[in-house]
């Protein structure tokens, strides 16, 4: 049986200023040189990822403190004209970039025309090839003076986003139509606030609470900013929810699910209500719970899988989730759905899987408008580094060098035909 997806759905690939631009300089490049080594030891010493077959092919990789240094990294600010050709080659009608704030604001209050002209001939040539931009305000990184001044606990800091937000709706305003304000703003609050490794390193539940209340209220305030100079803009920001399984459906199992679905998964968006035109959803986790949580059969995981035990490959959850955003009433777009896998072996199956979720959902009526692959190109993957491999097209980072994966093929069959095999 063959399904066709909608007219006008959009296919693409989503992607980060910081992970593939190169030669940021941020809050995020100067907490890589001082935490590099840590990093490499770690890589050395932890056993989950040296019991893997994996191991032998990144043990190199992973052990270099080079690997945790983002540098030039796949030098897209220099090379974009041939990576957006490459994603319109692929069938692609859509591309999510995030726009790098240290670059457009490098002082306080100074804004760098260049780099605002650098990001509006971003832009064009997405247009001029079809690609309908998904346009990020902030993927997480920060200019070092508001680090200076306390990151997002600086008091400013919600007025100093609007500013930022309005100078580049003002710059961009006629060329963009979709707006995503922050991208995964639970996720951020949780690895820099509530455990603590990522920076500034704060740990505590307070630290994490008030970093989510200044999130929710920035969004707020930012959406109202952006609506007052472009009515008709579509504002949104890209969620990050896991689907929670009741197993057995036992009623300890739906109590546990109903509360983890409360928190992790709804908190946010009840919070926002009235604030989105639309919901992005990025989806890469599964939680199975059986009077606990994390009892995952994991018959099938990504490279990410053998360091963290959650990165399983289930594709029939991205159903789940999306049913469970249905009754906001809004579109969604799944601005992110990917998988480290640098061998290309899983990630055809997993796309394919994962697409007959989504036209399962859309067969029931939800409102689901695009899908935007994590991602286009191999990217510096935070406090990772280089070693997981996400790209449709592999990056060699020593020579630039781009080349198209095998799995990039299967999913460019469905963006041209706009149909999947059931």
């Amino acid at each position: 049986m063959q399904f066709t997806f909608p007219e006008g759905f959009l296919w693409g690939t989503a992607s980060s200023a910081h992970q593939i631009e190169g030669n940021t300089h941020n809050d995020w490049t100067e907490w890589e040189q001082s935490h590099a080594e840590q990093f490499s030891n770690e890589a050395r010493t932890k056993k989950p990822l040296h019991s893997s077959p994996l191991w032998m092919s990144i043990q190199q990789e992973a052990s270099l403190p080079s690997n945790y240094i983002s540098g030039n990294n796949s030098d897209h600010y220099h090379r974009f004209k041939e990576d957006f050709a490459l994603a319109r080659s692929l069938g692609h009608n859509t591309l999510r970039f995030s726009i790098e704030w240290s670059r457009i604001e490098p002082k306080e209050g100074a804004f760098d025309e260049k780099e605002i002209d650098h990001y509006r001939e971003v832009i064009q040539e997405l247009k001029s090839q079809n690609l309908e931009p998904f346009l990020t305000l902030w993927h997480w990184t920060l200019p070092l003076w508001l680090k200076e001044q306390g990151g997002i606990y600086s008091p400013n800091f919600k007025s100093y986003f609007i500013r930022y937000a309005e100078t580049l709706a003002h710059a961009y305003g006629n060329e963009v139509t979709f707006w995503i304000t922050m991208n995964e703003p639970d996720i951020f609050s949780f690895m820099s606030f509530l455990i603590g490794v990522w920076p500034p390193e704060k740990k505590g539940v307070f630290y994490y609470l008030r970093a989510l209340h200044i999130l929710i209220n920035t969004h707020k305030a930012t959406y109202t900013a952006i609506k007052k100079i472009l009515p008709h803009a579509q504002i949104g920001l890209a969620k990050n929810n896991t689907y929670f399984e009741a197993y057995q459906n036992t009623l300890i199992n739906r109590v546990l699910k109903r509360m983890a679905d409360w928190w992790v998964n709804y908190y946010f968006l009840n919070r926002i209500r009235g604030y989105q035109d639309f919901i992005g959803l990025n989806y890469y986790f599964h939680n199975r719970i059986d009077y606990g949580f994390y009892k995952n059969e994991n018959k099938h995981v990504s490279d990410m899988g053998l360091w963290e035990h959650v990165w399983e490959l289930y594709p029939e959850g991205l159903y789940y989730a999306l049913k469970e955003l249905a009754p906001y009433r809004l579109p969604i777009y799944i601005t992110e759905h990917g998988l480290a896998d640098r061998e290309d072996t899983s990630r055809a199956w997993y796309i394919t899987e994962s697409l007959k979720s989504v036209a399962r959902a859309l067969q029931e009526g939800v409102d689901v408008r695009g899908y935007l692959h994590w991602s286009l190109l191999d990217n510096f993957e935070w406090n990772k580094g280089f070693w997981p491999r996400f790209g449709l097209v592999e990056v060699d980072y020593q020579t630039k060098t781009r080349t198209i994966r095998k799995s990039a093929l299967v999913f460019k069959e469905v963006c041209i035909t706009n149909k999947i095999e059931l």
